[in-house]
């Protein structure tokens, strides 16, 4: 199992962002790289890659708000 975390240090003082929305549904097949969600901080959009090939399972919902480092989910 592989977890998807919040990047850090991609915005100025890796402050807390808005989990926008999950691009694949919980249980869903992905591919490493592909973009499974993206989170906004102050109105700039980052995308998420999966960080490997597998079965996406969802343990954040959308309009969460998420700290850096933080599981979003993971792949099996």
């Amino acid at each position: 199992m592989t977890d998807i975390l919040v990047p850090h240090g991609q915005w100025e003082a890796d402050q807390d962002a808005a989990l926008a929305t999950w691009l694949y549904g919980d249980g869903e097949t992905v591919q490493e790289g592909v973009t499974v969600a993206e989170i906004m901080v102050e109105k700039t959009s980052f995308e998420i890659p999966a960080p490997a090939s597998g079965t996406l399972s969802i343990a954040v919902e959308e309009d969460a708000i998420v700290a850096p480092g933080q599981v979003l989910g993971s792949i099996r």
